[in-house]
């Protein structure tokens, strides 16, 4: 039997990525003073820097795929948003950091193959992060290429304390604690498919989907009395894993050769399954992460599992109807 990871270290990762954040958003989103600097980039960079680092220390002969690289930090940022990186770092991490050690840290285990593999992604969302609406800091884990686990920090996550939540899961559980740190408590997936409890999902950003494509699955599949949401990122799988929702589809991108990328989907797929719901492409197969850094698929449903044949029936005729 496969001895389970030690994800404390990981957990204090999210956590400070997510500080770090939160921290780039008040100054550049919420301060009138906005400094002339770009959030996402600076986000990016710190939030995976600080994620490296921790896989970097617990794991370090593991192999990474992520966003970003050292060299990418050093030729396409500017001097005045490395150095705003290193001092945020600097900060969070309470201890001296140089531009060298945010580039090792970028490039730790890229392009290195291993049977377990960190796929890394330091924001998913980058609209709703710029937004303030949702977004997830994601850390998915590959064995042979197959998603066997995963961590996700969802600061916007709806809670009662509006503090956001940390999911993960290993070994086939699902679960979920506070962002902040307190109780663990097993997650899973609800038991609804009538249309009158199903709450869909879709993206917010129109370029990721055809809204009115996905309303007439819904309809065909019988669901089309649906409670609808559009939020952005990985907190939809969050939100399924969680019984918060049921459903979340992806159809394939209209006259785009775009493809899906697996630090987009890695951590909440394993996420979903171990709460015991599905996650396939719109034909039933399972998502294909053995390609690189592109999934090998056209689209994307996650479910339940209770709505899933019903939703994949209903796909294909919808497809159908468009050819």
């Amino acid at each position: 039997m496969t001895q389970p990871l030690d994800f404390q270290p990981i957990f204090q990762a999210v956590r400070q990525a997510a500080v770090l954040c939160r921290r780039v958003q008040e100054a550049h989103l919420v301060s009138s003073d906005k400094g002339g600097h770009e959030p996402v980039t600076i986000a990016d960079y710190g939030s995976q820097a600080i994620i490296s680092r921790a896989i970097a220390a617990a794991f370090p002969d593991d192999g990474i795929i992520a966003e970003e690289d050292g060299g990418q930090f050093i030729e396409l940022v500017a001097q005045e948003q490395r150095a705003e990186v290193v001092a945020l770092l600097s900060e969070i991490l309470n201890t001296p950091v140089t531009q060298a050690d945010v580039v090792r840290w970028l490039d730790h285990g890229q392009r290195r193959e291993t049977a377990r593999t960190w796929v890394i992604d330091p924001i998913d969302g980058t609209k709703g992060f710029l937004a303030l609406r949702s977004y997830v800091i994601a850390v998915g884990i590959l064995v042979d290429k197959q998603p066997v686990a995963g961590v996700i920090g969802c600061p916007a996550y709806p809670t009662k304390d509006n503090a956001g939540a940390l999911f993960h899961a290993q070994g086939g559980v699902a679960f979920m604690q506070p962002l902040t740190g307190g109780a663990v408590r097993r997650v899973r997936v609800s038991e609804h498919a009538e249309a009158s409890q199903v709450r869909a999902l879709e993206s917010v950003e129109k370029s990721h989907t055809n809204h009115e494509r996905m309303a007439r699955v819904r309809e065909v599949a019988g669901l089309g009395d649906a409670t609808l949401t559009r939020i952005d990122s990985m907190e939809k799988y969050a939100r399924i894993a969680a019984g918060d929702a049921e459903m979340y589809l992806r159809l394939p991108r209209l006259n785009s050769t775009r493809p899906f990328m697996i630090w987009d989907h890695a951590a909440g797929t394993a996420l979903v399954q171990a709460a015991g719901g599905m996650v396939t492409d719109i034909d039933g197969s399972p998502l294909d992460f053995s390609q690189g850094r592109a999934l090998a698929n056209k689209g994307i449903l996650v479910s339940n599992g209770r709505v899933h044949e019903r939703m994949i029936a209903a796909i294909q005729q919808v497809l159908s109807e468009s050819e």
